[in-house]
């Protein structure tokens, strides 16, 4: 199973973050806590990196469902969505959201199999956008 549903987008760091914003939002995600990595390390430790951003995104109706049939699957939320430039190639941003399936494998819940194919399909939803919405 893989970790992440991801893009690379041909995009500055900040305009992908914004475009990142609005694809989840389309699919009914809000931003509940945001991490500047970048900043926090340089702050911190005087360590210099590229941006990094961390994206705490929920969903209010699958967060609701996924805590009726487990109350402590709150340790795994909100969905985490990192926008980062790539090191490799600082024209381009990674995009990427933890997938859901990965809550299902952890707490061995089978009742959040329906939660998570639902957060995954939005989730694939908005990558898709983006994916759309650069290549034109």
């Amino acid at each position: 199973m893989s970790l992440a549903i991801s893009t690379v987008l041909n995009l500055p760091f900040e305009e992908a973050v914004t475009k990142t914003r609005a694809a989840l939002a389309d699919q009914g995600f809000g931003i509940l806590t945001e991490i500047n990595v970048k900043e926090t390390l340089k702050t911190k430790l005087d360590v210099d990196m590229e941006n990094y951003l961390i994206l705490g995104a929920c969903n209010p109706p699958l967060a609701h469902r996924a805590l009726g049939v487990n109350r402590q699957i709150g340790l795994l939320l909100p969905c985490n969505v990192v926008v980062r430039t790539d090191p490799e190639d600082t024209s381009s941003t990674i995009v990427e959201a933890m997938n859901p399936d990965l809550m299902v494998d952890v707490s061995g819940e089978a009742g959040l199999t329906p939660v998570a194919q639902d957060a995954t399909e939005k989730l694939k939803a908005a990558i898709a956008a983006l994916d759309r919405d650069t290549s034109s």
